[in-house]
């Protein structure tokens, strides 16, 4: 892996631990093994490395979640699917966690790739949700888009109330409530 690589990684892997105002220039280079030079050869500044793993972190993200809405099944299976996923509840949603963190959501750059993910994620469960009402699969007066930030925010609001219990156990039981709540849109 070249030192751009390590550097994007290391970002990503600090992002996620310690925010983007915890996270130093420095100890990106020392998780990188990589020095200033290498880091400023690559990068503008610690915002525009910053932004590329945050991007790349987004990416990863989409992917996960599109491995099990894009799989075949019935819009109830897949949003199932997605709301039963493995995740690491007691570190915090990769993107989401990065909502909360004031510095890097007052700069429109930094906070795009996380804007941005939601949207798409937002997007893709309101199309599965229309697509289950067109199929004759979900109830045709659930508002789709209303479905999809419930479920999206639900999601989120897991990972906050596990990593305040200390235990997973609040993050399965949000899940667990959205799927009853989904399963009661079914026809």
């Amino acid at each position: 892996m070249n030192a751009r690589e390590r550097l994007v990684e290391s970002a990503q892997e600090l992002l996620w631990e310690r925010g983007y105002g915890g996270t130093s220039p420095k100890a990106i280079q020392e998780r990188a093994g990589a020095g200033q030079g290498s880091m400023y050869h690559h990068f503008a500044g610690k915002a525009d490395l910053a932004v590329a793993a945050l991007s790349r972190t987004a990416a990863a993200e989409r992917e996960r979640a599109e491995s099990v809405l894009g799989a075949p099944g019935t819009a109830l299976s897949r949003i199932t699917a997605y709301l039963r996923r493995e995740r690491e509840a007691l570190r915090g949603c990769p993107i989401g966690r990065h909502a909360a963190d004031p510095e890097l959501v007052a700069d429109p750059q930094l906070r795009a790739p996380v804007e941005e993910t939601f949207a798409w994620l937002r997007g893709r469960l309101a199309g599965i949700v229309a697509e289950g009402q067109r199929r004759g699969e979900l109830r045709p007066d659930a508002d789709p888009a209303a479905i999809a930030a419930a479920v999206v925010a639900t999601i989120q609001g897991g990972y906050v109330l596990a990593r305040a219990a200390g235990s997973r156990e609040p993050f399965d039981s949000a899940a667990e409530g959205a799927v009853l709540l989904v399963t009661s849109l079914s026809t």
